[in-house]
């Protein structure tokens, strides 16, 4: 109970202007600063408006996470996160973000499998607000692209909310929903379908960055579409999407 009443001096303290003396006195400066990173970038993506601006003049930023399961709600954790960024309807060379993350919890034996994300893998891998804080750096104010983004977005906001106590601001396109607005009536709009189908060769699937790099060669097909149907802009973008 004390520590629960310290918890909520701590975000009294910290809504009131009190940040240093009160996180850093209960997470550590480091953290404190970590976190006042996220929430000041955080706060600052809500003053930005991408709705007018042509699609191959945003800067953008594929990512995939990997997990412990399927419900943060529930006890998963973010395992990995990978992203790339795309300018122009091009993954940019050397622009890449790849960390693994101690999930604080045992890794199910399915998801090694699935993964090859080990145990002994991210027993020694850094705590989820360092990743988080290094990839809130790397997307800065750029729009972020992912596959079935439901999950990805979950996850992230789960992570975001349980660091720093804030939601995501950021725009997050899906490119299901891109590839269900030009392919209507298809079988399946699972990533493997949609890559082979496309041409893109298959690399190392369930590896946060190689899924990442992939969805971003899938999106640069697809804007080349998008393009051709005279949808310029991310408004006319979502206006279409919304239809679907």
């Amino acid at each position: 109970m004390k520590e629960q009443k310290g918890v909520g001096r701590m975000w009294s303290l910290y809504k009131m202007g009190g940040v240093t003396p009160a996180i850093a006195s209960m997470l550590g400066s480091q953290n404190a600063q970590q976190m006042a990173f996220i929430r000041n970038a955080n706060r600052e993506q809500r003053k930005q408006s991408m709705i007018d601006t042509p699609l191959m003049d945003l800067d953008m930023v594929v990512f995939d996470l990997e997990t412990t399961g399927f419900n943060p709600n529930n006890g998963d954790e973010i395992l990995s996160f990978g992203a790339v960024v795309v300018r122009g309807g091009k993954r940019v060379e050397g622009e890449t973000f790849y960390r693994l993350v101690n999930p604080k919890r045992t890794v199910p034996k399915a998801i090694e499998e699935l993964t090859g994300i080990t145990n002994e893998m991210v027993q020694d891998a850094q705590d989820l607000m360092t990743v988080l804080h290094d990839f809130m750096v790397f997307i800065g104010r750029r729009l972020l692209i992912a596959h079935a983004a439901g999950h990805d977005k979950q996850f992230l906001n789960a992570a975001l909310w349980k660091t720093s106590k804030v939601n995501l601001n950021h725009r997050v396109l899906d490119t299901m929903m891109i590839a269900k607005w030009l392919e209507p009536g298809r079988e399946s709009y699972g990533l493997d379908e949609l890559l082979m189908s496309s041409g893109i060769p298959i690399t190392q699937r369930h590896h946060a960055l190689e899924d990442a790099m992939m969805t971003a060669e899938l999106w640069s097909k697809y804007l080349a579409r998008i393009l051709e149907r005279n949808v310029t802009t991310l408004g006319d973008l979502y206006a279409y999407l919304s239809k679907h």
